[in-house]
């Protein structure tokens, strides 16, 4: 928890599924493109699964997982999204930190993302928290646009 403007407290903690609506409606609101309903159900009880709460209230989400490639362990940030009342103010920052944390002590050694390469705003915070473009992957994205893939070295 850390103090947020107006004194309300941000608690970050794991999803659980009366947030998913919640969720779901900041997915709907952050992107052109947005994940389903279901597809967040999956990541239900998953430990990368975080949402940040200010006054009872949904204001942001991370998933993120742990995977094998190659013999090393990998970790993915899938998506984090901050509802729009809420943007600027750091939650964005408090749950990839905390998603860093998580992966950490789940044996990730590295960290990848995929960001879209007009999205400068996310690709500050990514840099913020040194992640570093490894690649571009031309048309990633359904409506045809790149992503960029960002990494970093945790420990």
């Amino acid at each position: 928890m850390r103090a947020y403007e107006d004194g309300d407290e941000v608690s970050i903690r794991p999803a659980e599924r009366a947030d998913l609506l919640a969720v779901v409606r900041i997915e709907n609101d952050s992107f052109s493109q947005p994940w389903p309903y279901d597809a967040f159900e999956r990541f239900l009880g998953n430990p990368g699964f975080l949402v940040a709460q200010i006054d009872g209230e949904i204001a942001g989400y991370i998933i993120a997982d742990v995977t094998q490639q190659i013999g090393r362990s990998l970790g993915h940030v899938k998506d984090i999204a901050v509802h729009a009342d809420h943007r600027g103010a750091g939650i964005g920052s408090a749950l990839l930190s905390r998603s860093l944390g998580v992966l950490a002590a789940r044996g990730a050694e590295t960290v990848k993302l995929e960001v879209r390469r007009s999205n400068d705003g996310a690709k500050r915070l990514y840099r913020e928290f040194g992640f570093e473009p490894l690649r571009r992957v031309p048309g990633y994205y359904g409506d045809g646009e790149d992503a960029i893939v960002m990494i970093r070295k945790l420990g």
